[in-house]
């Protein structure tokens, strides 16, 4: 009997599914020079993630010293956060504005315009959105809906498409001009990981909420987006004004680098050297150098990038 019942315990124990926990970001930096207790577990990480951390807290770090110094300086910075879904925007974003102060930090990302709004100046409901004096601004998407999104999925005519193309380095030649510092960010992620985190949000719940109808459309639509993305940097890559691309297929090193590079570009009090806030340029690459690749790989789509 006593045999018996321990086939069976070692059976059941067997056919245990293992636990599989997701440690908050933070808790391994945080828990780094914790003392063995009676009370505490150990947990084993990979040393690549404990290092992303620990950059990750140096970076923000110095997001705070650039808002403090822009609260005294009055400067503005607007950043437009670009790219196909599921590449990674709104992981950077809120790694961006996790301790900086809400007051002065916003973060704009508007929903579908109704009646009144679709009857408007196109740009109008994103100018109240614009900073004022020591304010970062944030935009989860912008006015390049009409770049892409929108041809792409017929909810503009091609005339608003191209009037857009045309208008929007002038709107945006002001704005540099009247003295905002603006950052154009375009997340460029690879067709086969962009399906592996669409299938990843079906999984996890707490991921379900990112799911939209027109995720499988992306995925079949991958070169009607290739195409719209080549017409937009061609339009609207300009010196005032320029795009920088962001490799995200590595999510992490995506939104270290997208830090560094706001950083390495503005001027504050206690900055770090400039060699620790320099963007690797394998995965922060320039809109023009993004062109060329564009252009010498148009008859190849399948060596283009996100």
């Amino acid at each position: 009997m006593g045999k018996k019942g321990n086939k069976k315990h070692s059976k059941s124990k067997k056919e245990q599914a293992p636990v599989k926990i997701k440690l908050l970001e933070e808790t391994a930096f945080k828990n780094l020079h914790t003392k063995k207790g009676d009370n505490r577990t150990a947990i084993w990480i990979k040393n690549s993630h404990l290092a992303y951390e620990i950059e990750l807290k140096k970076l923000q770090i110095e997001l705070m010293k650039l808002q403090s110094s822009m609260k005294a300086t009055g400067k503005r910075i607007l950043a437009i956060f670009e790219g196909r879904d599921a590449a990674g925007k709104g992981g950077t974003i809120k790694r961006i504005i996790a301790h900086l102060n809400p007051r002065n930090t916003k973060v704009i990302a508007l929903t579908k315009p109704n009646e009144t709004e679709i009857s408007q100046w196109y740009f109008q409901r994103y100018i109240p959105h614009l900073p004022a004096a020591g304010e970062i601004v944030i935009f989860d998407r912008s006015w390049y809906n009409r770049a892409m999104v929108e041809p792409v999925m017929g909810f503009c005519t091609d005339e608003q498409n191209k009037r857009f193309l045309k208008d929007v380095p002038l709107l945006e030649e002001m704005l540099v001009k009247d003295g905002i510092k603006l950052f154009k960010f375009y997340f460029s992620v690879s067709k086969e990981v962009q399906k592996e985190r669409f299938d990843s949000r079906k999984k996890d719940p707490l991921k379900q909420y990112k799911l939209s109808p027109v995720d499988n459309l992306a995925q079949e639509y991958w070169h009607n987006y290739s195409i719209r993305k080549f017409q937009m940097l061609s339009e609207t890559n300009r010196t005032i004004a320029p795009w920088t691309i962001i490799r995200s297929d590595v999510k992490k090193q995506a939104r270290l680098n997208c830090m560094k590079f706001i950083l390495s570009q503005m001027d504050y009090e206690g900055k770090l050297p400039r060699k620790e806030l320099a963007p690797d340029p394998k995965i922060v690459v320039s809109g023009i150098d993004e062109l060329k690749h564009m252009e010498d790989n148009l008859m190849h789509p399948e060596k283009l990038h996100g």
